[in-house]
């Protein structure tokens, strides 16, 4: 890898970050790699340089920090409401302009106003950039994961469905083709054999029992990652899930949904007309996207030039509800959203409301150039 340098304004934006009432965290380059495997998104994923230590534990180079902001955050046992900033080099296989690169960021845990912190980390966000960037005009595009589970939670669909569309959020074409795939009934792709006749019958001991030994007999048991248990249980949720059809009513709501496209100080009268219409109660997910739009404005930021598009999500698995993108000339500066149900999954004893964000310095420093040389 190519040594890259602190950018010159590296210094500005580290005593910014502390005059919000931040501590600086210091997060080691190497991590362990399972809660990156676990929580972080098939983009990011894939992207990973992973490596062992010498008792065969999977480690990483440091792909992104709000994981292990988290993860020291839980082991320091600190108290909340805590905020906690980052600036420092993350590792990433073939990314365009460089695998090694600079992040900078915000990390805000504890804070029981869900819609207060949220407004606090799109204006914080916004802050950094337009003191980095003076002038420059400035694209704010929200969205929010938990409105699009509430509207999907809405329409009925097997809960192995509502998992797999959420899980697509974020992802165009993925979630396109889902919903695709819903739109019309499944034939079934289900071989006609004994293992074809188990799963059909949604006998999962049966079928368990009959992977056990055919994984005993090929050697691949000792191999394997799952149980003959959950490679049953997965085949006859996809089964069943293959002959799933949305209804027309269901799939005109979703669609319809998704097309949804609004500036901010519109989108709550927006979500109205589209509940009703549809009949779908979304219910604390439009209260809380509701009081989120009231303080952001009240922070002085002009709802009429930030956007709400429902069908507007990031690349990574933990976002649970607010998600957030601000750029500039066609290019994404920073990136943030909420992760509510992270703190748990790695570890903390108690739910820890969490929102952040990161800005890519990278990509600031190109459009700092350009606006110093008058491209």
């Amino acid at each position: 890898m190519t040594a890259v340098q602190l950018p010159d304004f590296a210094d500005e934006l580290v005593a910014a970050m502390a005059a919000r009432g931040t501590n600086r965290a210091e997060i080691p380059v190497i991590q362990p790699a399972e809660p990156f495997l676990d929580m972080a998104g098939e983009d990011l994923r894939r992207r990973i340089y992973l490596t062992e230590n010498e008792n065969g534990d999977s480690l990483c180079l440091r792909p992104e920090f709000t994981i292990p902001v988290c993860l020291g955050h839980i082991a320091g046992q600190v108290g909340t409401p805590r905020r906690y900033a980052y600036l420092g080099q993350v590792f990433r296989q073939r990314r365009e302009g460089g695998n090694e690169f600079f992040q900078a960021g915000i990390e805000d845990l504890g804070e029981t106003d869900t819609a207060a912190a949220d407004a606090r980390a799109i204006a914080d966000a916004a802050g950094l950039l337009g003191q980095l960037l003076p002038g420059t005009d400035l694209s704010i595009t929200i969205g929010d994961q938990a409105l699009f589970e509430a509207v999907v939670a809405g329409l009925g669909l097997p809960a192995g469905w509502q998992k797999r569309l959420i899980h697509a959020f974020g992802d165009d074409a993925a979630l396109a083709r889902m919903i695709e795939s819903l739109a019309s009934a499944q034939s079934s792709t289900v071989e006609e054999s004994e293992l074809g006749e188990l799963i059909a019958a949604g006998n999962i001991a049966a079928l368990a029992d009959h992977i056990a030994t055919v994984m005993e007999e090929t050697g691949y048991s000792s191999h394997a990652s799952r149980s003959p248990e959950e490679i049953a249980s997965r085949l006859v949720e996809k089964t069943e899930l293959e002959k799933t059809r949305l209804s027309d009513k269901a799939f005109a709501a979703l669609k319809t949904f998704l097309s949804l496209d609004a500036p901010l100080s519109e989108a709550v009268a927006t979500l109205d007309g589209f509940a009703r219409d549809a009949g779908l109660a979304t219910g604390a997910a439009l209260e809380l996207f509701a009081a989120r739009v009231e303080r952001i404005g009240a922070s002085g930021a002009d709802l009429s030039t930030m956007r709400w598009r429902a069908a507007f999500g990031r690349p990574l698995d933990y976002y649970t509800g607010l998600v957030f993108e601000i750029g500039a000339d066609g290019a994404v500066l920073a990136g943030g959203g909420r992760y509510d149900r992270m703190m748990t999954l790695l570890g903390a004893t108690e739910e820890i409301p969490a929102v952040g964000f990161s800005l890519w310095i990278d990509r600031i420093e190109t459009a700092r150039n350009a606006k110093e040389t008058g491209r």
